[in-house]
């Protein structure tokens, strides 16, 4: 194997990703990488839609189905236009550590030819921006059945610009993070931890719905949530084991990874809920799976399976805790519990990272010099970094949003439902 290869796989230990936008001397396209990572683009985009659309459409009221698939709809074509006109340039252009440049502006210069490690640049491309969108959708989970439809497109240009474009850069594209020697192998603080406190920015400043604590709010269609859920397990392998960037080991080791963490998440989660509830739900083992799923996230390439299954069961019982209990602490309507699940989960599974990458604990390892200590250090001041600076850009893209389009709608169009009110239709009759 050419030392080229074995320098991006040292590269993608240290740092949690592939070689971003770098093409090692001598390195040529791998059609097995290609055809590999293609399948997983899609699969990740796959998870938006149908897969949050549907979970996230049957954990509201009948009245607003269609409203969130319409929002999500409409973010993942936002995001993608954004993605390939500035985004993924800013994202992983050479630049500061905040920032990259506009090097790639319009994705000028880059070809058929163009390779980022063994697949064309187009398909790298293509991959971190149905990450992007994914990372978007997530938010309006927290936002659900009192948002107005223009303010989230006033929102989603103005987040995705200043929140998620400069976190992706700073942990993935050679930003302040990776400097530091964060680990984040596919997305605990650029994905989950970001759109979750984004979320719960916004849930505060929407304020609780009509009626919230004083009417009985439940799901409107579990089986519908149940669909979405296993999209979103079958996704969540292109998630991971595509943030291998090749058909290599790191990706099978994440997606044996991926299973193991879910089904721990599953089970304590499950378990958990019926001896504190009495009855197991399939709610509960829905939400335990995406507990799990979110905890492994940023682990998944670099620590062993025992690591993988301690992460789950953990997660489990993190996000039960977190949709719970410190929902009720922290007094906020977050209606598909984003921060209790990707917030608190993917806390846990970023810290929990540091920890069983450890090569003593069957992980792969941390950098020279690096103890379990100093790396938790580091994981730790990372999830600082982004619940800050996703905290301050939400507030402002937020009231941005409201000043231009207004955030929230009456009282009577909530009443009556988004999705008549707002898109003219309904998804029962």
């Amino acid at each position: 194997m050419k030392m080229g290869k074995w320098f991006q796989y040292l590269y993608l230990l240290i740092l949690g990703s592939f070689p971003i936008n770098v093409l090692a001397s001598g390195e040529s396209l791998d059609k097995a990488d290609n055809a590999f990572m293609m399948i997983c683009t899609a699969l990740v985009i796959f998870m938006i839609m149908p897969g949050i659309a549907l979970f996230y459409g049957g954990l509201l009221r009948s009245k607003n189905v269609l409203s969130l698939m319409a929002q999500t709809t409409v973010i993942l074509a936002l995001v993608s236009v954004i993605w390939v006109i500035y985004g993924y340039s800013l994202a992983f252009s050479e630049g500061n550590s905040i920032f990259g440049g506009f090097n790639q502006f319009m994705l000028k210069d880059i070809t058929v030819d163009s390779l980022s490690a063994t697949i064309p640049q187009f398909v790298h491309v293509a991959f971190q921006g149905a990450f992007a969108c994914l990372t978007v959708a997530l938010i309006v989970g927290a936002l659900g059945e009192r948002v107005k439809f223009s303010a989230i497109l006033v929102f989603t240009l103005i987040w995705t610009t200043f929140a998620y474009i400069p976190m992706a850069h700073m942990v993935w594209g050679g930003g302040l993070l990776a400097q530091d020697g964060a680990l984040d192998f596919a997305g605990g603080t650029v994905v989950h931890i970001n759109a979750a406190v984004a979320g719960l920015v916004g849930a505060y400043l929407l304020g609780k719905r009509t009626g919230f604590g004083r009417e009985a709010i439940k799901p409107h269609n579990l089986p519908m949530v149940f669909m979405g859920t296993s999209i979103l397990f079958i996704g969540w392998f292109g998630f991971n084991a595509g943030s291998a960037g090749s058909a290599n080991g790191v990706a099978a080791l994440a997606f044996v990874n991926t299973v193991v963490a879910a089904s721990g998440a599953i089970l304590s989660w499950t378990l958990a809920e019926w001896i504190f509830r009495d009855k197991p739900s399939l709610l509960g083992a829905c939400s335990g799976c995406l507990a799990g799923l979110v905890g492994v996230t940023p682990a998944a390439g670099t620590v062993g399976v025992g690591g993988a299954l301690i992460i789950g069961l953990l997660s489990g019982f993190a996000g039960l805790w977190g949709v719970v209990i410190l929902k009720r602490w922290l007094k906020v309507d977050d209606v598909c519990d984003v921060f209790g699940v990707h917030g608190v989960c993917g806390i846990v599974g970023c810290l929990l990272t540091g920890v069983f990458t450890a090569a003593s604990l069957g992980g792969t390892g941390f950098a020279e010099g690096v103890t379990m200590m100093k790396q938790v250090g580091i994981q730790a001041f990372s999830i600082l970094v982004c619940i800050i600076w996703t905290a301050v850009v939400a507030y402002i893209a937020f009231t941005i949003a409201d000043k231009i389009a207004g955030l929230r709608i009456s009282v009577e169009q909530e009443r009556e439902g988004l999705d008549i009110t707002s898109h003219g239709e309904s998804a029962y009759n």
